[in-house]
């Protein structure tokens, strides 16, 4: 009965490190639904291979976050296991059934705590007070702050050959016309890369630099593509205009709620 009692609790454990470690990659600026999945995704070792994979461990704080899932991960699926095995060994078939039954129960009720939204919201609630007390991980919603849920996203692209934005300068191409910010370049120079942060309007693109943009996703996809010549600057023109309504649109929404 011991060994069963140590089986649930490890997996009682595991969903607390899971939970504490979804908390922490939020107070990263990470969306719930993001963290989650990191957070499950490193304490299982599974290790999806996702562009969201990418972003977290290409940031300090959210790397050692995860390296630390991992190692608990790691250790404490083998227990678990190692465990769970101990629990029928050397028992009789009635004892087996017995302790079959509890393990089911407990399965049930930690499948519940797991689920449950009123203990989630109680539990995040008391994991971001101490998170906020003991560390120095600094809670922001950008999902929330960049508008993320409403037409805006942050994209990462690479300017090929033939691009309508390579040689050109960044105040040449106009991209806050369209809604665009250019929020950093990545560029190899002398066999290392370099990271632009708020680049300047002088700041020349060249092909083969990866670009960190901010705006309208519709225009983002299209500036991916964007070639040279009469085509991409009627493209331009065309993301220009549909900027300007998405800003009167705005503001006469607004006005209403004022009114």
């Amino acid at each position: 009965m011991i060994a069963l009692i140590s089986f649930l609790l490890v997996i009682l454990f595991s969903i607390i490190v899971v939970r504490i470690g979804t908390v922490a990659l939020k107070m990263t600026g990470l969306s719930r639904d993001i963290a989650a999945f990191q957070a499950q995704s490193a304490f299982s070792g599974v290790g999806f291979t996702t562009s969201e994979s990418e972003y977290v461990v290409s940031h300090p704080v959210r790397r050692r976050i995860i390296r630390i899932l991992m190692l608990l991960g790691s250790a404490g699926l083998t227990s678990a296991m190692a465990t769970l095995v101990l629990t029928f060994v050397g028992q009789t078939p009635q004892e087996m059934a017995i302790r079959g039954l509890w393990l089911l129960v407990g399965l049930i009720a930690l499948f519940v705590f797991a689920r449950s939204k009123l203990i989630d919201r109680g539990l995040s609630w008391l994991i971001e007070r101490a998170l906020e007390k003991f560390t120095n991980i600094r809670l922001y919603d950008y999902e929330e702050l960049l508008g993320l849920s409403r037409g805006y996203t942050v994209m990462q692209f690479k300017v090929r050959e033939g691009s309508w934005l390579s040689g050109k300068k960044l105040r040449e191409l106009r991209l806050a016309d369209e809604g665009v910010l250019v929020l950093g370049i990545y560029r190899r120079a002398n066999g290392k890369e370099i990271y632009i942060g708020a680049p300047r309007g002088d700041t020349i693109i060249k092909v083969g630099d990866t670009l960190i943009c901010y705006g309208p996703e519709e225009t983002l996809v299209n500036l991916v593509y964007r070639i040279k010549g009469p085509r991409g600057d009627k493209e331009h023109a065309v993301a220009v205009k549909k900027e300007l309504v998405r800003k009167h649109e705005a503001e006469a929404e607004l006005g209403e709620k004022i009114a």
